[in-house]
């Protein structure tokens, strides 16, 4: 390739013995060889391995224009701009042409003027991967001419050129990406009769401007994204255009917790500014069952899908909350507690869209509702299910109940240091043994992250209903659910006394 580099002229070219293949047989052949070197195809691109991948590569082997569909936050956008890495490293063009023409069958009026006029002694450049993609975000807007072109009377007027000579043909970002790979995003967004724009394109791989009798046929790859048709109230995807599509591969969100783990581990910002950042695996666990629990909620609309990037906001904030504890309480430690997820909701309640009942709810009970299932489902993976435990005779919950009995309460604060906060935890009877019993790993855990653990205990105690928890600002009060019940129906039977009065 580097002797290939120095050639300047077509007629050097030609004596190399050089040979132009199709886009579509560029990346047909890289393919063949990535996986025949079991090289990663999409790096960065995880839990499709064995259900999308394979269909991309049966796609790109059959030479296919295709289409992603699914929801938000399934890296479709990612899929299609790692495409350019199947493209070879360099390729030959006609130097300064507009649309990367071939050297040895120019198709637009400036290459071929040159061509006859200079013969092999036209200049050459090669051009990368990253200048033979081009991508475009369908909205209502977008024109024939930001795609395919139109007539520019600028060119006209500053060449003195008549409005029938090809000359005046301003390309548009279709044409610009000639002998490369071009990706649509969101294509029910585009209005219908743009897309009927675009059956030539796929069809007979030529494109005509407005009344020039001349086509020029075009090498170019054609992807798409798209939200479902059926899931979107935007538009929709004309059916001639999508019998043009070779292949419609469906994307999918992350099959487990732990695929969805991976996936905001790698996303997420958690180095700050040199700080030993610990995130305890079962909060981890949670924050990927939030999202879980939100994708077969009934107050959320699954119809719009809930991203990836909610867990990965999520991680950045419980991070955040963490960290500003620390600066306050100048501790060079940052770990984070149950508290901090919960302080980490606001990048969760911009996230999902709710249906009518969710709606009712609010957003920010429907948030806290699904966090607490999240907490629930995790703590049982780990700690007998509390109900049958009584009834099987054997509480392993009953000495960390029983301490919260005649009016015992355990505050903690959000800014509470980190000694204070395992002081504190360490101060309830049977806690930490319970912890250590059945948490993975708890009995070599440090004091700190120890305390984590039980203060996940009490929460999940919570979810099950074996505690109650007030909130009252940052400050958070776990005390005996029984007593609070019967305190509130004093309470109400007060409230009803004094209307009746």
């Amino acid at each position: 390739m580097k002797n290939l580099l120095n050639l300047r002229t077509i007629g050097q070219l030609r004596a190399s013995g050089y040979k132009v293949i199709s886009v579509k047989d560029e990346v047909r052949n890289k393919l063949i060889r990535k996986v025949r070197r079991r090289e990663t195809l999409f790096p960065g691109i995880i839990g499709y391995e064995d259900t999308v991948i394979p269909e991309l590569c049966n796609a790109m082997l059959s030479r296919h224009d295709f289409i992603l569909l699914g929801l938000r936050g399934q890296a479709k956008s990612r899929i299609l701009r790692a495409l350019p890495s199947l493209l070879d490293e360099y390729i030959p063009i006609i130097k300064g042409c507009e649309i990367n023409d071939n050297p040895y069958r120019p198709v637009c009026k400036a290459c071929m003027d040159k061509v006859r006029e200079f013969g092999d002694d036209v200049e050459i450049e090669w051009i990368g991967p990253e200048q033979r993609y081009g991508e475009k975000l369908a909205t209502p807007d977008v024109t024939i001419a930001d795609l395919i072109g139109d007539i520019d009377p600028i060119k006209a007027a500053a060449q003195r050129l008549h409005y029938a000579h090809e000359g005046i043909i301003h390309f548009g970002i279709i044409p610009r990406t000639n002998r490369g790979i071009f990706a649509i995003n969101e294509l029910p967004d585009l209005q219908p009769r743009i897309q009927v724009g675009l059956f030539n394109v796929m069809q007979e791989k030529d494109i005509q401007i407005r009344g020039f009798p001349i086509r020029i046929p075009l090498d170019v790859m054609i992807v798409y994204s798209a939200n479902p048709e059926d899931y979107t109230n935007r538009g929709n995807i004309i059916t001639p255009l999508k019998d043009r599509i070779g292949s419609q591969i469906h994307t999918h969100y992350p099959r487990t917790v732990e695929i969805g783990m991976q996936i905001t581990a790698q996303e997420a910002w958690l180095q700050r500014d040199g700080m030993q950042v610990k995130v305890p695996y079962f909060l981890r666990q949670a924050i990927e069952q939030l999202a879980v629990e939100a994708r077969r909620s009934e107050f959320v609309d699954q119809k719009s899908g809930v991203s990836t990037r909610l867990t990965i906001t999520c991680l950045e904030n419980m991070v955040s909350n963490a960290e500003r504890r620390a600066h306050v309480n100048e501790e060079s430690d940052v770990i984070t507690r149950v508290c901090d997820l919960y302080a980490a909701l606001s990048a969760v309640t911009g996230k999902i869209e709710l249906v009518y009942e969710g709606e009712q709810e609010g957003v920010s009970n429907v948030a806290k509702g699904l966090l607490g299932k999240a907490i629930k489902q995790i703590f049982l993976s780990y700690f007998p299910e509390p109900y049958s435990a009584m009834k099987k005779g054997h509480n392993p919950y009953q000495q960390v109940v029983a301490w919260f009995k005649n009016d015992r309460k355990l505050d903690i604060a959000d800014a509470m240091t980190n000694i204070d906060y395992v002081k504190r935890l360490n101060s309830i009877s049977g806690l930490k043994e319970l912890t250590m019993r059945f948490l993975p790993g708890a009995a070599d855990m440090p004091p700190l992250q120890l305390a984590v653990g039980m203060e996940f205990v009490l929460d999940g105690l919570h979810q099950n209903s074996m505690l109650s928890r007030d909130e009252m600002g940052l400050v958070r009060t776990y005390s005996d659910m029984i007593r609070k019940m019967f305190s509130n129906i004093s309470r109400e039977e007060e409230e009803d006394e004094e209307e009746e009065v």
